[in-house]
């Protein structure tokens, strides 16, 4: 029996506000989410992106190496978690410093820990965190969902083709609605 894992990803203030034009509902979509999954014990585990000052971690990275200085360290406002998902205690918080929920971080570690075999991908941007995440959980042999209105992307016409034709050859996309019910 499949053992799951709820990953919120990189739901920080600074990515929230950049997609609250196209989707005003989001956070408050996944926090039904988050809500269903603590109600059946299913762990939540977050995944943020944090880099120290100065971001070291990031001179070798084309798209990192761009952030403006101080951006996603533990100074910035905007590298805290969205409060309409924040952690409860004892929720583990994963810290990554690529796009990949698994690059940078501990997440397989603390899944393994938690013999999680099972992961149920949310997060911004769908053809960023999520595409990352899940081609490499793929290979790492986990299973997959993926909840398409849990995901969000700035090009609506990209998180479509993601949901519809590319995610589903390696997991099950359904929506917030339809996992809860499952959950039931």
């Amino acid at each position: 029996m499949p053992n799951p894992a709820l990953l919120v990803m990189d739901v920080q203030k600074a990515i929230t506000d950049r997609f609250v034009d196209l989707d005003p509902e989001y956070t408050t979509r996944l926090a039904r989410a988050v809500s269903a999954a603590r109600s059946a014990n299913v762990p939540v585990v977050h995944v943020v992106v944090g880099l120290r000052p100065g971001h070291p971690e990031t001179k070798s990275s084309p798209r990192f190496s761009a952030l403006p200085d101080g951006a996603f360290t533990d100074a910035d406002p905007g590298a805290a978690i969205h409060p309409d998902v924040t952690p409860l205690p004892g929720e583990a918080v994963v810290t990554k410093k690529r796009v990949s929920a698994f690059t940078g971080s501990d997440l397989d570690l603390v899944l393994r820990g938690g013999a999680i075999d099972h992961l149920v991908l949310t997060g911004l941007a769908t053809s960023g965190v999520v595409l990352s995440t899940l081609r490499q959980a793929a290979d790492l042999d986990y299973r997959l969902t993926v909840l398409s209105d849990g995901c969000g992307d700035a090009d609506p016409e990209v998180h479509r083709v993601l949901t519809h034709k590319v995610f589903p050859g390696q997991a099950e996309v359904t929506t917030i609605d339809a996992w809860i019910s499952d959950l039931a």
